[in-house]
């Protein structure tokens, strides 16, 4: 039954005002906000919408891609803003609905670009967008303007995606301080787990995890130094893609570490996430990781299939703490693979992220307009300290820490190299040496993987696998593989997903979340609900 934006009667928390007026009382539009109609049925669920879905949609002329990014600025006005506030999206693309018009508008003289022609599109706030604040969550960059689209961005534009807004994040990609919750930034505050809003929505693109898993837009995208995009992936019960370092550009992205960061997809399933990976891929002279990607014109979509575990090997990572993931071994032997118990190492090497911060953010920060506010991670420091009760509620100890680092003493650039080829060498042994040893196509764990994975600059596929039964959280088995694998690893993840069907929306499983909200039927508790307005009655006598 398609899903009606408008309720089937008047709710208690409904959308009273315009997405831009609601957004602005939120203070998260950057610049004036798009012009607001009242909501409109439409004839697709958001909740559970993909690529496929949005695609036969706009082809059938059943709606157009500017009703649908307005469908979906009225869910984020009742999700992520009022009813449960999830605050996951951070800010609006005030552009974004003149560029869905301009796709109706190819669309209706026969250009359609490829699959994401038209479709929202929602990506991690230390991502730049040409007209909006690329922040990472940080108050001392709210009001730092890029000059220019990311590469990366540049790329799903010609795609055909439309950006219509960015997603908060843990600050500073969870490298500002020890200790700050997963989904805390000083700008953005708290994103909540649409899953279960008493547990952490995990990781650093935890508003990309949380604003996908609630369907606030058809795709998003998270960045991942170190299990950034995979553990709020899990969290949020996502398929997430964390690719080999070099498959997309990383230049015009707020770094922590030149080695291990990249980009890459959070969707609700593997089509779309192989559909989203598609249009990333890109070769850009600005960042040397990308000369050797062999993908820039591989169509993910074609590996997938619902018979490519058939013959396969696989080791696995052995875990007795997790019952749903046993039960996915179990099916990873019916659908046709041998399993091959295994145990994978890592790298003994110090943490190069603390050596390469400083480095990096100050090349990003170079690169900005020159009425940019911030020019080095000193003046972020230094900005901070001076506004500590609105910036600093966690501290900053990896700022300083990293601020303390010198790469131009010639000892410490050789501690920092000896640590950086060394990390990479051990950690792609590691991996490979299981994978040839045991004559292995990948090896699977239920995330004990991640940090290897990320270390080596190695592609890693999670896709949703169940829910306990106990509290009805998510669980994923990841798939990991050698670089420039992922046509294998989105092969092997598609034929799992296709065989458990497992993936439910947190709307049927944390039902009580999302009551007296716009975007669900009426129910018989709406009675309940709290109401618009607060009278004070009489106490007691």
């Amino acid at each position: 039954m398609p899903l009606l934006l408008s309720p089937a009667r008047p709710r208690t928390r409904r959308v009273t005002a315009g997405l831009a007026a609601g957004l602005l009382a939120a203070a998260v539009v950057a610049g004036p906000g798009p012009a607001v109609a009242a909501p409109k049925p439409l004839p697709l669920d958001l909740s559970t919408a993909g690529v496929a879905e949005v695609q036969a949609g706009l082809a059938a002329r059943s709606f157009t891609s500017e009703t649908l990014t307005q469908a979906y600025f009225d869910r984020i006005q009742a999700l992520s803003i009022d009813g449960p506030h999830l605050n996951a999206v951070r800010s609006i693309n005030p552009s974004a609905l003149a560029d869905a018009k301009a796709l109706d508008q190819e669309r209706k003289k026969g250009a359609v670009r490829g699959p994401l022609h038209g479709v929202p599109v929602l990506v991690k706030d230390n991502i730049d967008v040409a007209g909006m604040p690329t922040t990472a969550g940080s108050v001392a960059l709210a009001n730092s303007y890029p000059a220019a689209d990311a590469p990366l961005v540049t790329e799903l534009r010609k795609a055909g995606a439309i950006i219509i807004g960015k997603t908060n994040l843990t600050e500073f990609a969870n490298f500002m301080t020890s200790g700050m919750p997963a989904g805390y930034s000083s700008l953005g505050g708290q994103v909540l787990n649409p899953y279960d809003a008493s547990q952490t929505p995990s990781g650093s693109s935890a508003g990309s995890g949380s604003a996908g898993a609630a369907g606030l837009a058809t795709l998003t995208i998270g960045t991942e130094t170190s299990g950034s995009i995979l553990s709020p992936a899990r969290a949020n019960s996502l398929v997430g893609v964390k690719p080999t370092v070099g498959i997309a550009s990383r230049t015009g992205i707020i770094p922590i570490s030149a080695t291990q960061d990249t980009a890459g997809p959070m969707t609700r399933s593997v089509y779309d996430a192989a559909a989203l990976l598609t249009a990333m891929t890109s070769i850009d002279p600005e960042d040397p990781a990308t000369a050797a990607n062999p993908s820039d014109d591989v169509d993910f979509t074609g590996a997938l299939s619902d018979t490519a575990l058939e013959g396969q090997r696989l080791g696995y990572v052995a875990s007795t703490t997790d019952p749903v993931y046993t039960a996915a071994l179990d099916e990873l032997r019916a659908q046709g693979a041998t399993l091959v118990p295994v145990t994978v190492g890592g790298s003994a090497a110090p943490s190069i992220l603390t050596l390469e911060f400083e480095r990096d953010l100050n090349a990003y920060l170079a690169r900005l307009p020159e009425d940019a506010p911030m020019d080095t991670l000193s003046d972020i420091i230094a900005y901070n300290t001076a506004n500590a009760p609105a910036a600093l509620k966690f501290g900053q100890t990896l700022l300083t820490a990293s601020e303390a680092v010198d790469l131009d003493d010639p000892a410490q650039q050789a501690q920092y190299v000896a640590a950086r080829d060394t990390g990479l060498a051990e950690s792609r042994a590691a991996i490979d040496t299981v994978l040839t040893t045991n004559d292995l196509d990948a090896i699977v764990s239920n995330s004990a993987t991640v940090g290897v994975g990320a270390r080596a600059g190695y592609p890693s596929v999670i896709v949703p696998s169940g829910y306990t039964e106990a509290n009805r959280r998510p669980s994923g088995v990841v798939f990991l593989g050698t670089a420039w694998s992922e046509e294998d690893l989105l092969g092997f993840a598609y034929d799992f997903e296709q065989a458990v069907k497992a993936w439910q929306s947190p709307q049927n499983l944390n039902p009580s979340l999302f009551r007296c909200t716009s975007v669900v039927p009426a129910t018989e508790w709406d009675a309940s609900c709290t109401t618009t307005a607060v009278k004070p009655g009489k106490g007691r006598k």
